[in-house]
């Protein structure tokens, strides 16, 4: 076992995603405006925690006035009949393949049970939403201590809300809510609007990347709004043999391509010389296979010097490809970025 300095906290390691969980997005990130809006008991740990898009956290040692600092939602021990609950509002309205229900740290407090009913609201008020009608997308399924439950939803309609429902009472360290956003694009496909074709929100994501020793995973390209900080963006290590670093995304829907945006915010003396991306339109296989190909497609924009911290906008460069489903983004030789903005027209049905 490893070793760690007295009091340091502890990171519960990432779990390992199956297939439907890797070809999906977290509906439930803050970042897309995700929201914890009630619990019926966080008397230890607030229910907002459990959304947190870090990996959960034990800090030996540290208590607060109600008792041990957990990194999740804790309710107090029940003492009387009934089960505590929460609701969760989505980032995006979105169809839900599965759930990752991690109870990391929580030992003797984790719930024995959890089950997951969903809604279509408008609303975030409270009373309106406990007088909504609950569909039960996941029944009641058996939780253990410290682990990763990677279930999978008894639903394939889109949905808003959550109620998520412990028995009886207990600790979930983070709930992740794997799915794909759906109508975000809808009405603007209708206009003929420009759109960002790879944002989260809209359903983009990362399919593979070769490196991302720094910062966070490929993803983080594609979250709303300019990175926070070094740490909020995609970054490699120095390389130090031939060859480049590369990301590929899958657009959340096929569309045309009318500008890219490649936003080095923060990085200064680790931006990469230049750029590229490459493009195809692509119907069956798996990311592993997509990820093969991607390194034969086509120039959608060439290699383009990059500066440090800067928005850096292509129009012109673009070649005509057509319509679109995936990218593959070059970076010469390493380095970070922190925004990567594909914007086009979607593809009219």
């Amino acid at each position: 076992m490893a070793s760690h300095t007295p009091g340091a906290p502890v990171f519960a390691p990432p779990a390992d995603l199956p297939d439907w969980a890797l070809r999906s997005v977290d509906l439930a990130n803050p970042r897309l405006g995700a929201r914890a809006l009630f619990a019926s008991d966080d008397f230890f740990a607030d229910v907002a925690r459990m959304l947190d898009p870090e990996p959960a956290q034990f800090v030996p040692g540290r208590f607060d006035t109600n008792g041990k600092w957990m990194d999740g939602w804790e309710s107090r021990r029940k003492r009387t009949a009934g089960h505590d609950w929460a609701l969760v509002r989505l980032g995006v309205k979105g169809v839900i393949r599965g759930f990752d229900v991690d109870t990391s740290h929580f030992t003797g407090n984790y719930p024995p049970a959890v089950s997951i009913e969903a809604t279509v609201s408008d609303a975030d008020d409270v009373q309106a939403l406990q007088a909504a009608a609950w569909t039960e997308i996941l029944p009641a399924t058996a939780l253990g201590p410290d682990s990763h439950h990677l279930l999978e939803c008894a639903s394939d309609a889109a949905w808003t809300h959550l109620r998520v429902n412990i028995f009886p009472d207990g600790g979930i360290a983070r709930l992740r809510v794997y799915g794909r956003p759906v109508g975000t694009l809808a009405a603007q496909a209708a206009a003929g609007e420009l759109v960002d074709l790879i944002a989260m929100e809209n359903g983009g994501r990362a399919v593979a990347w070769n490196d991302a020793s720094f910062g966070s995973a490929a993803s983080a390209l594609l979250l709303p709004g300019r990175g926070l900080d070094m740490g909020d963006g995609w970054e490699t290590r120095r390389r130090r043999e031939p060859g480049n670093d590369w990301c590929v995304i899958e657009l959340g829907a096929p569309g045309t391509v009318d500008r890219i945006e490649v936003d080095t915010a923060f990085f200064k003396g680790n931006y990469p010389d230049r750029c590229s991306v490459q493009a195809a339109h692509v119907t069956g296989g798996t990311d592993r296979s997509i990820t093969t190909q991607s390194m034969f497609w086509q120039t959608l924009l060439p290699e383009q010097k990059l500066q440090m911290d800067a928005v850096h906008t292509f129009t012109g460069e673009i070649a005509a490809l057509g319509t679109l489903t995936h990218i593959r983004f070059n970076i010469f030789p390493d380095g970070g970025v922190s925004r990567l903005r594909l914007w086009g027209k979607v593809q009219a049905r």
